[in-house]
């Protein structure tokens, strides 16, 4: 794949590594971005890349690496990510033949729809990069893919890590009597992916909100309601994008939990962990959950890792083989769809505890 270059961006090293492995090291393209004194920055590329197909992949959430401004240490955002992508497009001076962005986490998805006398920071960012001549958008689990209506002509592939992470489910939980639960409206669709595969019944818990105060840029949560079977005696899967603070899924894990629920296993695609990770311990000791899948297409800090309720799910391989597929321009559809892959794993593992309990 002569015509393949990949930047990778500093705040991506550790998976981007793995995805380079892949796909050859014949594909990676040197750069390099610096920062002045006071903070401002630049790019350059030591790679040609001239009429070559340029994918940047970047995590705009690592918030792991840092510069620094004035003499003090300062870590990177994800406006100080964010800035570094534009730059590195900027520095190849419209030359690639074609220019893809892989966000796994998509800059300021959170921000997806407009209210009154307030930002739209996603579909901004996403029109930025369509000015500045991106060709194509790649990026896993947008919290909303409706805000690709900001960038009508321009490809954007939002792809799930769902058969990632119920291959490791599959391979070390309990998978009978299960059912899926989405802890908001919003995670619905998510939801719908776990259940169409392992079909199992579904329910929902319905938030409430504190529409007179405003937390750490939202409505604080006032209640959950439940609707859905009985989950007693139920092992439970919570499915969401993301898990930020952890307020919420916690309050979801404490309520199945009361009402019966067996095993309760939590599943995000990005774990941030914004107030840290001591109250998930806490609350893993009280009985509350018992574990969380995630993967590690955003960064997760060493010392978080070695939790034996915390699972990482490697993606490497399913970038790695999006962005082949995409290159080779092939249809895009059986990595959108592993159903059949995942009832065989599913029976097998069936099979084997039936032996086993003969």
């Amino acid at each position: 794949m002569d015509d393949l270059k990949l930047i990778i961006m500093d705040n991506f090293k550790e998976v981007g590594d793995k995805i380079i492995d892949n796909l050859g090291s014949d594909c990676k393209v040197d750069f390099k971005t610096i920062r002045f004194s006071n903070g401002e920055g630049k790019a350059n590329i030591d790679s040609t890349i001239r009429e070559k197909d340029v994918y940047i992949i970047s995590d705009i959430g690592n918030y792991g690496i840092t510069y620094k401004m004035h003499g003090i240490n300062q870590r990177m955002s994800p406006d100080d990510h964010f800035q570094d992508i534009k730059r590195v497009i900027a520095s190849m001076s419209g030359q690639a033949r074609e220019l893809t962005v892989v966000m796994p986490m998509l800059y300021e998805s959170r921000q997806h729809r407009k209210k009154p006398k307030e930002s739209l920071d996603c579909a901004l960012a996403l029109r930025e990069l369509e000015n500045l001549g991106v060709d194509r958008i790649i990026t896993i689990d947008c919290h909303d893919p409706d805000v690709c209506n900001a960038i009508p002509t321009l490809q954007f592939e939002n792809f799930f890590p769902t058969n990632e992470i119920l291959k490791e489910i599959i391979k070390n939980e309990n998978i009978d009597d299960l059912l899926v639960i989405s802890p908001d409206q919003g995670a619905i669709d998510r939801t719908k992916n776990f259940t169409d595969i392992l079909k199992v019944e579904t329910g929902i818990f319905s938030k409430t909100r504190d529409t007179s105060r405003v937390v750490n840029g939202k409505n604080p949560i006032k209640e959950h309601i439940y609707m859905g079977p009985p989950v007693n005696g139920k092992n439970i899967i919570v499915v969401d994008d993301m898990i930020a603070s952890g307020g919420s899924m916690l309050d979801v894990g404490r309520m199945l939990k009361e009402r019966g629920a067996n095993e309760v296993i939590l599943v995000s695609t990005f774990s941030l962990f914004t107030e840290g990770i001591n109250k998930f311990d806490i609350a893993n000791k009280a009985g509350l959950f018992d574990k969380v899948y995630t993967t590690n297409l955003t960064y997760i800090p060493e010392e978080y890792k070695d939790r034996e309720w915390f699972n990482i799910v490697d993606c490497s391989d399913k970038l790695s083989n999006i962005i082949k597929t995409i290159h080779e321009h092939k249809s895009i559809k059986p990595l959108k769809n592993g159903k059949k892959e995942i009832e065989e794993l599913l029976e097998k593992k069936r099979q084997k505890v039936k032996e086993l309990s003969l």
